[in-house]
């Protein structure tokens, strides 16, 4: 990355800001020297730790004492967040100031904040929150993971699409597979409107590689780039598999520690443990997009620490080294939809 890119961060947003905001920052600066960044948040907690960090010494702090609470409801947040650091941040963005935003901050507040501020895409009536999800093969792309709780075949259809331009632009995949998520691959089973959505997406076959549905069990198994769900069943499938990687490294290492064999036959294959524990560590791919507005939003987990915050800055990175939002746009304008 040769060119400057300029990032917004939420310093007051999650459960241990602004901390592990700042040395995610820094760690990120190994990876992205060329990034700049503006820390939005309280300036007397903010000075002492980015002064302390050489790195970051051309950093911006822009002073607010007001940030968004955790348990705050989106339309609370909406009407007095303008001046919050969630809310500034966002701003940043929308004036061009910066080139996207990161927060660790609360889901609900910042999606609505972003949706105000940033507005939809032309063509997209509701965004939609996407992440990378870690498979046998690699990885792939599931969207939506909490943004629209209940959903309609036009939802998800367009979720189908903003979910290939991810995977096309993003992850660098020709021709991406798209599936919707559901409870059988037949197609008389499932609700109305994702059956709906299946025929929609069967008839767009020139525009779209729909390959039809998909069930949970099949998610991690990589055979579909994209997955589509609504946002319930995407949040539940993706906090699923999360506490399963943590069930599964938990079970390794009390294995490894059962016995003095053991021990020593970890002390052989520590190399290829540490591998399997990397790839399992859900802060491995920490840094959820929404999807669908005229600006690049990235959502942290609100629990991640430096590791897992510096994964969801450089999220944001590749959205704008890829110039996502306006290669999203060309695509979508693109694309009739027959609806």
């Amino acid at each position: 990355m040769t060119k400057s890119i300029h990032l917004s961060l939420d310093a007051m947003g999650g459960d241990n800001a602004p901390e592990i905001i700042v040395k995610g920052a820094a760690q990120s600066k190994i990876r992205h020297p060329n990034v700049k960044f503006s820390f939005f948040g309280n300036k007397n907690k903010l000075l002492p730790l980015i002064s302390s960090i050489k790195m970051l010494k051309n950093s911006d702090i822009i002073h607010t004492n007001e940030f968004i609470d955790a348990n705050e409801k989106p339309s609370i947040a909406v009407r007095k967040g303008k001046n919050s650091s969630m809310g500034m941040a966002i701003q940043s963005v929308k004036s061009g100031h910066a080139d996207a935003i990161i927060s660790a901050g609360n889901t609900g507040a910042l999606m609505a904040m972003t949706k105000l501020f940033l507005r939809p895409i032309e063509g997209i009536s509701r965004p939609a929150i996407a992440a990378y999800f870690p498979t046998i093969t690699g990885e792939s792309c599931m969207l939506d993971l909490g943004a629209n709780i209940e959903c309609d075949a036009k939802n998800l259809v367009q979720f189908a699409f903003m979910g290939q331009a991810f995977a096309n632009i993003v992850m660098g995949v020709t021709n991406p597979s798209i599936s919707l998520l559901n409870i059988g691959e037949e197609e008389q089973k499932g609700l109305d409107y994702i059956k709906e959505a299946s025929q929609i997406l069967s008839n767009l076959k020139d525009q779209i590689n729909y390959t039809g549905f998909i069930e949970g069990d099949k998610i991690a198994q990589g055979i579909s780039d994209v997955i589509i769900a609504d946002g319930f069943s995407g949040n539940v499938s993706l906090k699923t598999a999360e506490g399963t990687a943590l069930l599964v490294t938990s079970y390794l290492k009390k294995a490894l520690s059962s016995s003095l064999s053991s021990k020593i036959g970890y002390l052989f294959a520590r190399r290829a443990i540490s591998d399997f524990k990397l790839q399992m560590d859900p802060r491995k791919y920490n840094g959820a997009v929404f999807l669908g507005l005229n600006g690049i939003a990235v959502k942290s987990h609100g629990g991640t620490d430096a590791f897992g915050f510096a994964n969801a800055i450089c999220v944001a990175l590749d959205m704008v080294k890829y110039n996502f939002i306006h290669d999203l746009k060309n695509k979508i304008s693109k694309i009739s939809l027959n609806l």
